[in-house]
This record gives C-alpha cells, sequence and structure tokens, in this order.
C-alpha cells in the first residue's frame, strides 16, 4: 500500500520548528523531502539532546528526510539547488523576508521557470514592510499576537507549554500545499503558498478578538472557560484535580441531579442560563467543589461517566507516557539510536507506520547522494 504522497519530491530550506513540521508532515505522508541546511545545519539541531542526544525538536519533525549542506550564493551549490528545484514539485522556505530572492531564487521566477512547481514562504508577520526585520520566534508570537493576554491564571500571565505559533503555522502550511496539490492536479499548473505565525495566531484568537471588538476583551481565566460555566477544575475528597464541562442546559441537569444530588440548583435564577452562571460562577463554582469535595477521586468520575458529563484529569506530562490513548513510534536518531515518541495521528488505512522506523539525518548525510543524483560533482 502506497501513501498518498508517493512521488513526489519536496526541497525545503528551513530551520527551527514551522518549516521543518511542515515538511514533516508531508515525508509522514509519503513524499521524498531534501532538506537543504547551512554550514553549521539547522539550529534547531543543538535546542537539547533529550533524543538520546539529539534535540527534541529535531528528531520529532525531521525524521524520514536527507540532508545536504548548500552554500546556494556560490556558483556551483546554487546550480545544484537549481537543479533540484527543477526536480521537484515543491519548495517551502522560511528564510528571512528577501533572502531567498537576494540569493538568485526569487520564488516568482521559479514558478515562471517551472510551471508545475508550488512554492511555499513561511514567515513571522508575512509581507508587512514595517516588520521585516522583526525575529518571531514563537514565543514572541504568542506575545504579539494577544495569545499570553489570555493564557494563564488571573494573576499571571504564561506562555503556552508549547510552541504552539509554529506548530500551527506549520500545519496550516501543510494543508495550503495540499489544497495547492489538489489544484494542480485538476489544472496542471503550480502556485504559491503563504503563511505567517501571526496570521495563524490572529485567526484563532478569533473569538477573544470578537469579544474585544463588542467591548468585552476576555480575561485569563486560569483552569476556567472564559464564558462557559460550569467548565473548569474540581477538587475532590483526595484533592485530586477533575475537570468538567457543561456545555448545554440538558448536561447541566444531569450534572445537578446525577452528579451533585443537588438539584435545587436547578431553582436558582443565578444559574438560570449559562450567560447567568458565568456572571456567578465563583458562587457557583464554590457550591460545586463543596460537594465534589466529599466524593473520592473514583466516586467523581464515576458519576461524571454515569451522567454522561465530560471530564478530563489534569495529567502531567509523565501521565501522558502511561495514557490509554497513547499511540507511539519508533524513530532511529542521528546516531543511530532508538527514540520512541508520540505517532504522527494521521492514519493511511492499509499502511502500517509501526513496521518502518525513520531515520533522523546526521548533518549533511546526503549530500554525496545528493550531488551524484543531480549530475553535481563533489
Amino acid at each position: 500500500m502506497t501513501l498518498p504522497l508517493d512521488g513526489l519530491t519536496v526541497v525545503s530550506i528551513e530551520q527551527a520548528v514551522a518549516a521543518p513540521l511542515c515538511t514533516a508532515r508531508l515525508a509522514d505522508a509519503g513524499a521524498r523531502v531534501i532538506k537543504i541546511e547551512r554550514a553549521g545545519g539547522d539550529f534547531g539541531r543543538t535546542y537539547d539532546v533529550a533524543a538520546k542526544g539529539d534535540s527534541s525538536y529535531f528528531a520529532w519533525i525531521n525524521h524520514g528526510k536527507e540532508s545536504v549542506v548548500l552554500d546556494f550564493k556560490s556558483e556551483g551549490d546554487g546550480a545544484l539547488l537549481e537543479r533540484m528545484i527543477a526536480q521537484a514539485d515543491v519548495l517551502v522556505q522560511n528564510l528571512a523576508p528577501g533572502a531567498l530572492s537576494r540569493s538568485g531564487f526569487d520564488l516568482q521566477r521559479l514558478r515562471d521557470d517551472y510551471p508545475a512547481l508550488i512554492t511555499c514562504s513561511i514567515s513571522g508577520y508575512g509581507d508587512i514592510e514595517s516588520l521585516e526585520e522583526m525575529k518571531a520566534y514563537d514565543l514572541l508570537v504568542q506575545a504579539e499576537s494577544g495569545l499570553i493576554s489570555i493564557s494563564g491564571g488571573p494573576g499571571e500571565m504564561g506562555r503556552i507549554g508549547v510552541s504552539l505559533c509554529d506548530i500551527g503555522a506549520g500545519v496550516t502550511a501543510y494543508t495550503g500545499i495540499l489544497e495547492a496539490l489538489i489544484r494542480r492536479g485538476k489544472t496542471h499548473q503550480g502556485g504559491h503558498v503563504d503563511v505567517s505565525l501571526f496570521g495563524v495566531a490572529a485567526e484563532w484568537m478569533s473569538v477573544p478578538f470578537l469579544h474585544a471588538a463588542n467591548g468585552q476583551s476576555p480575561k485569563r481565566a486560569g483552569l476556567k472557560h472564559p464564558s462557559i460555566a460550569p467548565y473548569g477544575a474540581f477538587k475532590d475528597a483526595e484533592s485530586i484535580l477533575t475537570l468538567i464541562s457543561i456545555q448545554n442546559e440538558r448536561e447541566w441537569e444531569r450534572l445537578c441531579t446525577q452528579v451533585l444530588n443537588a438539584p435545587e440548583l436547578l431553582d436558582d435564577d443565578r444559574y438560570s442560563s449559562n450567560d447567568q452562571r458565568v456572571i456567578h460562577r465563583d458562587t457557583l463554582d464554590a457550591h460545586i467543589e463543596s460537594i465534589t469535595s466529599t466524593l473520592s477521586t473514583d466516586q467523581f468520575r464515576a458519576a461524571l461517566m454515569q451522567a454522561s458529563i465530560a471530564f478530563g484529569g489534569l495529567n502531567s506530562v509523565t501521565d501522558l507516557l502511561n495514557h490509554a490513548a497513547l499511540q507511539q513510534r519508533a524513530v532511529s536518531n542521528s546516531m543511530n539510536h532508538e527514540v520512541i515518541m508520540p505517532a504522527h495521528p494521521v492514519k493511511h488505512a492499509g499502511y502500517d507506520t509501526k513496521t518502518t522506523i525513520p531515520s533522523v539525518p546526521a548533518l549533511n548525510e546526503h549530500g554525496q547522494s545528493l550531488r551524484e543524483e543531480f549530475g553535481l560533482e563533489k
């Protein structure tokens, strides 16, 4: 059974997280990905050594690729890159705005020369000239987009615990490339995909944006939902927190009658609708926790399950290691050590990813073979 993108070639001039994640998804779907690196390598290689000597970031989003070091500003390596692009289906890049053009690889020129080529640029802030010089690392974009302003608890702002803007931009770029490939299948014409970290973060901020535009900017709510109640964490008799989520009035009724055994809450005008419950959240949450704090963890969660109320445990990362829903895969790092990590969540029928162990490339590991393949001597 072949994967959906078998036979496609991707050339990626990439570093850090967003573009490598995009091309990792293309590789997971079967595409050949040629990773172009500078002499010192993708700086994501040296973030840490958590993947048995490799960077955790690098092992996660670079396995299954080929690595070649090129100085494409030089005549010989520039010619080699041109030959690679001429035979590629997709070119991805996340260099600083204008850097690729200044090196002789203007994307419009490439699409003119190779009409079937799909190009993709991933940037921090798009083509806004006044922002071109701004660095766009993940935490900085979290801050600039307002995401941090609504994250954390009431008394303290906090970074989202993963590189959310990088990840969002990488996945969005992947989606855009797939859309361009579908269009190319119909028209036989390539195209361009442009994605910015800020644009992705801003679009994801649509709900708080609309509230703010209506004069009601959301406040940081910690483990509570800013516009739904009850939706948050409640402590039981064992001081264990369980998150519960009430999405409609039917669930609210079941929570009161079947879990809390407090039908009187249904007759309290302060809790007669979600809007009212949000207004009186503090009083409501205190009432709910006065009841849940008398129940054991097992009793509380069993009652929630029986009443079909959505809930989740407040797990640690260590708890994730043993979660029943966790699917894992093996990857061979650049030093040939097996690393176990969460599996890519997309599964294609008839193709078992567990039978293959993709490798993380060492820096320039495929340099010689690629130079020979594309017709230039070392």
